[in-house]
């Protein structure tokens, strides 16, 4: 902590979270707090940290979304900053077990209008960020190549992206030969219905150098509260189904953003349980937000370590937090 590097990191990540709330404040969105001890999914079950709540069984949140979207009818659009936690044991130079979530729901807007907003918010965010005293400072020190990124982003949709990938040959490993040593690893084309491997999209990210709406992708590899595309749109093969989802790509760093309309029909929404094989019991309270009156409305989450990492340059989000968790690591 106490050599110049880490300092930098730290002290640009206090302006960078100054800079997210005064671009959200000036959209006119609210801050709030929502609660870090849940009893519902947000991401899969798979990695949820649980842990006994008196007599309940209870977990750290994966994500805010759902209690934010519970508060849209009463104060309009709103934000928050607040750790989510991840059970998963991966050692990538991408993920933290705990991290600064930087969270919005925003209601009576389209999909593309959705685009739009994230694409404000992150540029203005960096516009106010580098007008902050000191900043280029601590940029000059960090990365003092850095070049706000041009607008407006690129949007591609999902099958867009699969037919590049398979035009400029970049393939991904099977999922029988992941686990094999390196030359034993069997390397086959992307294909509609796949999920886009994390290498494959940082690498196309990365040629076409420039911020990327990535978009449409299939509700299989999405999660359960994501809204179908409208029209032909939102038919895929083989009786695919295409959501209104987003991820922002960012050269070098791959994705900081994901974002999606809500569904907001409370039978689609129990539908959508039911294939995904999640108890709805649970979710009372986040159905009977369709059932009571609601809006076409949609949100995003920015993990706020990978967000500095692309800033600041680094080559891990393990560097841009504070005595970060992750995978073997608690203490101190």
């Amino acid at each position: 902590l106490r050599g110049e590097t880490q300092s930098a990191v730290l002290k640009l990540r206090t302006c960078l979270l100054s800079s997210f709330r005064h671009s959200l404040d000036s959209l006119d969105l609210k801050e709030v707090t929502p609660p870090c001890i849940v009893q519902t999914q947000v991401e899969g079950g798979s990695t949820l940290f649980g842990f006994k709540y008196y007599d309940q069984e209870a977990y750290l949140t994966q994500s805010s979304q759902l209690y934010l979207e519970t508060v849209l009818p009463a104060l309009g659009d709103v934000y928050c900053v607040q750790e989510s936690f991840r059970a998963e044991t991966s050692h990538t130079r991408r993920h933290l077990s705990e991290f600064t979530h930087l969270e919005a729901e925003l209601a009576f807007l389209s999909f593309d209008d959705l685009m739009t907003h994230i694409e404000s918010a992150i540029c203005d965010t960096i516009d106010h960020l580098l007008a902050t005293p000191g900043v280029s400072e601590l940029m000059a020190v960090l990365n003092p190549d850095f070049k706000k990124p041009t607008r407006p982003f690129l949007r591609m949709k999902y099958s867009d992206a699969i037919e590049w990938l398979i035009e400029h040959k970049i393939q991904h490993v099977t999922e029988e030969t992941e686990d094999l040593p390196d030359d034993q690893k069997v390397y086959v084309d992307h294909k509609i219905g796949d999920d886009i491997a994390e290498a494959a999209e940082r690498k196309m990210t990365d040629e076409i150098g420039r911020p990327i709406f990535l978009y449409g992708f299939p509700s299989h590899l999405k999660a359960f509260y994501m809204q179908k595309m409208k029209g032909q749109d939102g038919e895929g093969p083989d009786g695919m189904v295409y959501t209104e989802s987003c991820d922002l790509l960012m050269p070098g760093v791959g994705e900081v953003v994901g974002g999606s309309m809500r569904i907001h029909d409370a039978d689609e929404l129990l539908a959508a349980f039911k294939r995904q094989g999640i108890p709805a019991e649970p979710y009372y309270w986040y159905v009977d937000q369709r059932r009571y009156g609601t809006c076409e409305h949609g949100g995003y989450g920015l993990g706020v370590e990978r967000f500095l990492a692309w800033i600041a340059n680094r080559y891990t989000v393990r560097e841009c937090q504070l005595y970060g968790r992750w995978p073997g690591r608690a203490t101190p």
